[in-house]
């Protein structure tokens, strides 16, 4: 089974979910210093626990694997291992075996709790450490004393040999010690200070660990059922139910009962289903969050690289420079805002770059990992299946035509530790495959469709131009390094002006919200517009023009947050040009020809104490100065295209914050004026609009001073219809 297809619906869910835990303030995990912390700590801090909480419970149900069965055999002339007869192991060493289990179990569930915030941090992780250290070294030296030792030691070889349960502690015991390992890392990170003491997963990765867990326990109960039906040994029952519900089907064990077989039914649909749930979490870690960081580190060096190579030119230099005051161009011509211009279509191309780099990158990890399971694997079972004279050849075969599923039968595993492995072996194998082939989709998969797309427009899909004009496409677009841009979109007018193009052209990639909410919150934003543009009308009826002109822009904010709100969660993700940018950040409070806000990026942060872009946006107003912090550079690491944020996320985000505060603001102005009009013996409200024209006056007098040293009031012109139309002049 290389792709259950539940994958994105277990996807999206989580994000459901974990938008939910957002509201309140717990899923902030991973902020715009994505781009700049260590991916070391990342991998300790969320992928070792993780990994931890995948392998952990896999240690315990093969530890559970070399408790239910005798760890040796006696062959009888003729045999083989699989016809052994059991040799009865000492009592004590069944005791101790049951103690490691008992244990690691105990680490196992102090683990989940702590994921799921039910124990804390200082207690469950020396918990799991020592718990799981301690099943290790009980196994080790089992493990030893029965290989070893005068009273246990195998004495004739020929006729001797471990069952699948003795392999099983093995790899159970090797298990344990990583995985405690691992836990150890994570806790030095901690107590470094190089991440709070917490674990901060999201919801799809806090329940991997409880899916696993779900998935072990269902096929070794299942194992234990078809085996008691069929007459297997425990071990052989698990050794099936692994490739009956990883759809691979070897074929030398199958069920022969009515009973079993009316079983088989409900138990292969119910583990395919768990199955799909814990690969699609482990999509969702490697392809979604560690796509992300290792994406976002590749365009941090990509930056630094870029940055250092234009330090280099002088004209690189001017590029990224701003103007002084009272420089009117760059030394080659450029204002201000085609400069910043420059800066945005720089970013952009560095973007490209790397994210192009990443898909490869990924490509070959996934490759690379997929191919030692394939090569090393079938090294493994062609020394363990000596006895049945394969070739590593052969043992490549077999390999090959279970990871993908296929399962001929005619090569199976018949010794105890081929058989031991094989489970181990393809747990690993299957998952490993699905992120492969997803990785491809990105990139080879993209590749070829995208040749079979442009050669059919030589024959049966032809486009518009002539062949000459498609060949001279092709050939610019292979330059480029793409041969077919699918998610390329022309780009588009700001505001307003593009908006029917937005309301029309909704189709492939657009995000799927909930119609209910969506159509209430359109309908709550459409009646502010109108509440809006009516005071603006009565302002303007009243010759307030300041009144006016705030009412405008609380409505060209509201238009604005509502053109973006569907735009968010769009596959691929939004990206708006930077003539988009240029009126958002209008909206927000900055000019792009003002160097007000702007600095030279520096090639590495001197700090990274914070999310800084928010910072530099939300406290324009707040004090008539600029400090540092409130510079950026659409080539620093606080331009709001370095964040891990969805530029459509984040533009909403801000224009509701701006919204928020002028409202907030214009609250405050009328308490002012209301108490005012009191102190006079006036009555604020309706009543008194006519009797308190005075106070209004000078009350608008006081607000005028307020709102023309806000940027947004005073750097735009607009003209609003009633119909809800805007048109921005030009402000060059």
């Amino acid at each position: 089974m290389n792709d259950p297809g539940l994958d994105k619906p277990i996807s999206d869910d989580a994000k459901n979910l974990e938008r939910v835990k957002e509201t309140d303030g717990d899923d902030e995990m991973e902020d715009d210093q994505t781009y700049m912390d260590p991916s070391r700590w990342w991998f300790a801090s969320t992928a070792f626990p993780l990994l931890a909480g995948t392998f952990g419970p896999i240690a315990s149900a093969f530890n559970i694997c070399a408790l239910v069965q005798h760890w040796r055999v006696s062959i009888p002339p003729g045999g083989t291992e699989e016809h052994g007869i059991d040799v009865p192991d000492p009592s004590w060493l069944i005791a101790i075996n049951a103690v490691s289990l008992v244990i690691a179990l105990l680490a196992n569930m102090s683990l989940l709790f702590n994921m799921a915030r039910r124990l804390s941090f200082s207690i469950a992780q020396p918990i799991t450490i020592v718990g799981w250290y301690i099943s290790s070294f009980l196994l080790i030296g089992l493990l030893a004393t029965a290989s070893h030792s005068p009273s246990m030691e195998l004495t004739a070889a020929e006729d001797r040999a471990f069952t699948q349960a003795f392999y099983y502690a093995i790899m159970a015991a090797g298990l344990y010690i990583i995985v405690a390992s691992l836990m150890v890392i994570t806790v030095y990170g901690a107590y470094a200070g190089h991440y709070p003491r917490e674990f901060k997963l999201t919801m799809s990765q806090r329940t991997l660990m409880l899916q696993t867990i779900s998935y072990l326990v269902y096929l070794e109960s299942g194992a234990a059922v078809f085996a008691h039906i069929e007459g297997w040994m425990f071990v052989d029952g698990v050794y099936w139910a692994n490739y009956t519900l990883l759809t691979i089907g070897l074929g030398d064990y199958s069920p022969s009962t009515h009973l079993g077989r009316s079983l088989l039914f409900p138990f292969a649909v119910g583990g395919i289903i768990i199955l799909g749930l814990v690969i699609g979490s482990i999509r969702s870690l490697v392809l979604e969050r560690g796509k992300k960081k290792l994406g976002a580190r590749m365009i941090e060096k990509k930056r630094q690289a870029y940055l250092k190579k234009l330090e280099r030119k002088k004209k690189g230099r001017a590029t990224i420079t701003p103007l002084s005051e009272g420089q009117g161009r760059t030394s080659d011509g450029k204002t201000e805002k085609e400069r910043r211009e420059e800066e945005f279509n720089m970013m952009r191309k560095i973007q490209d770059e790397a994210m192009s780099r990443r898909r490869w990158t990924a490509l070959a990890i996934s490759a690379t990992a997929w191919l030692f399971l394939w090569l090393v694997g079938a090294m493994v079972f062609w020394k363990a299946e000596k006895n049945q004279q394969w070739t590593y050849f052969g043992a490549v075969y077999f390999a090959y035509v279970s990871l993908l599923t296929i399962g001929y039968g005619d090569f199976t595993p018949e010794s105890n530790s081929g058989k031991a492995f094989y489970v181990f072996w393809a747990l690993l194998a299957i998952p490993t495959l699905t992120i492969l082939i997803s990785n491809m989709g990105d990139t080879v998969v993209k590749m070829i469709r995208d040749l079979t797309l442009w050669l059919g427009e030589f024959t049966v899909l032809p486009g518009e131009g002539g062949t000459k004009d498609r060949i001279r496409k092709g050939a610019r677009n292979v330059k480029e390094g793409i041969l077919n841009n699918s998610n390329g979109a022309e780009e588009e007018a700001p505001g307003f002006i593009g908006e029917a193009n937005h309301d029309t052209e909704k189709g492939e990639g657009q995000p799927k919200h909930n119609a209910e909410t969506d159509a209430a919150n359109d309908k709550l934003a459409g009646d502010f517009e109108n509440a809006e543009m009516q005071e603006a009308d009565d302002d303007a009826a009243e010759g307030d023009e300041i009144g006016k002109d705030i009412h405008l822009y609380h409505y060209l904010l509201v238009k604005e947050i509502r053109r973006v709100m569907p735009e968010i969660g769009q596959t691929p993700p939004k990206k708006y040009s930077y003539h988009e940018w240029a009126w958002f950040l209008r909206l927000m409070g900055e000019d792009e020809n003002s160097t007000k806000f702007h600095r030279k990026a520096p090639v590495k942060e001197a700090t990274v104490d914070g999310p800084q872009m928010q910072k530099a946006v939300t406290d324009i107003n707040n004090d008539e100065s600029v400090s540092e912090q409130n510079q950026w550079s659409w080539l620093g690491a606080r331009s709001p295209l370095m964040g891990d944020t969805e530029e459509a996320e984040w533009v909403l985000e801000r224009l509701s914050m701006t919204l928020e505060r002028e409202l907030r603001k214009q609250r405050d102005q009328q308490k002012g004026a209301d108490s005012d009009m009191k102190k006079e013996g006036l009555q604020p409200g309706k009543d008194g609009r006519d009797s308190d024209k005075g106070t209004k006056d000078e009350s608008l007098e006081s607000r005028e001073v307020s709102d023309k040293t806000d940027s947004r009031a005073s750097s735009n012109t607009y003209t609003v219809s009633r119909h809800g139309t805007s048109e921005r002049k030009s402000t060059s």
